[in-house]
C-alpha cells in the first residue's frame, strides 16, 4: 500500500488546527457542549483516515470462536502476526480477521513470558506487513495512534499523546509456584507460610510448614536463591523442590504457572475506577507508556506513530490513565529470535 505524504501531513495539520478551534470555543462553567459537539465531525475522522487505512491491512483482530480478545501486528507478508499471550491463552477456536480476510486456521508459533507475546501463523501470500519506525523513540507529548473499537471488517482509530518516558516496569516473578515464604534468619531456613489453590504446589502437594531445602539441585536458603532457580522457566516448566517435613525429606515435582493465574495483582483505588485491565501488566524489560484508553481486548496491537510508522506493540491496559507498549527496537529483535526458531523469514 502506498503512503500518501500529504494526507498523512494533513493528519498532523489537523490536529494543529483541531487543537486552536477547540481552545477558542467559549464554554460556561457548570456548562456542556451540545451533543453533536462532543462528536468527532466528518472532517476530524477524515484527517486521519490514512492512519486508520494503514491500521486496516496492517493489524489484525483475534477470536476466540466469535469473541474478540485482542488485536494483533501484521509483520510479514506470508502470514506471520503478534499479539498478547496472555488473551489467547486457553483459546479453544482461535480465529483471525486481517482487514476483509478471515483465516480460520491460526498456529501459535511461540510464546515468550519475558515480553508476554505470542507469534501467530496464518496461511497468505500477501498480507501488508508494518513499516517500522527507526525514529528515536518518541517523547512526552509525542501524538500517537492505535485500534480503538472495529467491527468485524473496519478498523477505527484512538488517538493519544506518550505519557512517560520509555523505561522498565519492575514486577515479582513472572512465573510462580504458587507459594509464599517466610526465612528464619537465625536459622537461615526458607518454609512455606501459605500453598495457593489451584497452583502447581498444591497440585503437587506442598504443605505449609514444609521447609525447602533445594530447587533443582540446588540449595536454598534465602528467597533471592530460589527466585535465581525460576529466573529462566516459564510457565508449564517443572522445578525439583525437595523439604523437610516432621523431620523427614520429601521431594515434589511442581509445575511452574503464570503469576496471574495464580496471584492476584492488589488493587488501587485507581484500578477500582479502570474497568477491566490487563491481568499482565508489569514486570516488562522495556515499555512507552500513553494515554490511550484502551479495553484489555484492545492490546496486541500496532502503535503508530502520525507518519503511519509502527513504534510498538501495545501490550498491557495497566489502569483508566496508562497504556504500555513494546518499543519497536526490542519488538524487532524479538521477531528475529521467534523467527529464527521457527525457520521463517
Amino acid at each position: 500500500m502506498k503512503k500518501s505524504k500529504s494526507k498523512l501531513s494533513w493528519a498532523r495539520s489537523s490536529l494543529v488546527v483541531l487543537g486552536l478551534g477547540l481552545a477558542s470555543t467559549p464554554v460556561a462553567t457548570g456548562q456542556q457542549l451540545e451533543a453533536h459537539l462532543r462528536l468527532n465531525g466528518s472532517e476530524v475522522r477524515k484527517s486521519f483516515e490514512p492512519l486508520r487505512a494503514i491500521l486496516q491491512q496492517s493489524s489484525a483482530v483475534v477470536y476466540d470462536g466469535w469473541k474478540s480478545v485482542a488485536y494483533g501486528v501484521v509483520i510479514s507478508s506470508d502470514g506471520y502476526l503478534l499479539t498478547k499471550a496472555t488473551e489467547i491463552e486457553g483459546a479453544k477456536d482461535l480465529n483471525v480477521r486481517v482487514d476483509q480476510a478471515h483465516f480460520k486456521s491460526v498456529k501459535v508459533v511461540a510464546t515468550t513470558v519475558d515480553w508476554d507475546v505470542a507469534l501467530l501463523k496464518v496461511e497468505a501470500e500477501d498480507l501488508v506487513p508494518v513499516t517500522w519506525s527507526n525514529a528515536e523513540e518518541p517523547a512526552h507529548g509525542t501524538w500517537v495512534v492505535s485500534n480503538g473499537s472495529t467491527s468485524r471488517t473496519r478498523r477505527r482509530v484512538r488517538v493519544g499523546i506518550i505519557s512517560a518516558n520509555a523505561r522498565e516496569v519492575g514486577g515479582k516473578a513472572p512465573v510462580v509456584l504458587g507459594i509464599t515464604l517466610k526465612t528464619d534468619k537465625e536459622d537461615n531456613t526458607l518454609s512455606i507460610r501459605e500453598v495457593q489453590d489451584e497452583s502447581g504446589a498444591a497440585a503437587a502437594g506442598l504443605e505449609a510448614g514444609d521447609v525447602i531445602l533445594s530447587a533443582d539441585g540446588k540449595e536454598v536458603g534465602k528467597i533471592e536463591e530460589l527466585l535465581e532457580v525460576l529466573s529462566d522457566k516459564e510457565p508449564g516448566d517443572r522445578v525439583k523442590i525437595v523439604v523437610k517435613r516432621d523431620d523427614e525429606e520429601k521431594e515434589f515435582d511442581v509445575e511452574l504457572l503464570a503469576r496471574e493465574k495464580v496471584f492476584e495483582e492488589q488493587k488501587t483505588r485507581n484500578d477500582q475506577m479502570s474497568g477491566r485491565y490487563s491481568k499482565r501488566r508489569s514486570n516488562f524489560k522495556r515499555v512507552l507508556q500513553h494515554d490511550l484508553p484502551l479495553s484489555a481486548r484492545s492490546v496486541g496491537g500496532p502503535l503508530l506513530d502520525l507518519d503511519g510508522k509502527c513504534i510498538g506493540m501495545n501490550i498491557a491496559r495497566v489502569n483508566r490513565s496508562e497504556t504500555f507498549a513494546i518499543p519497536a527496537a526490542e519488538l524487532q529483535l524479538l521477531i528475529g529470535e521467534f523467527l529464527q526458531k521457527e525457520g521463517g523469514s
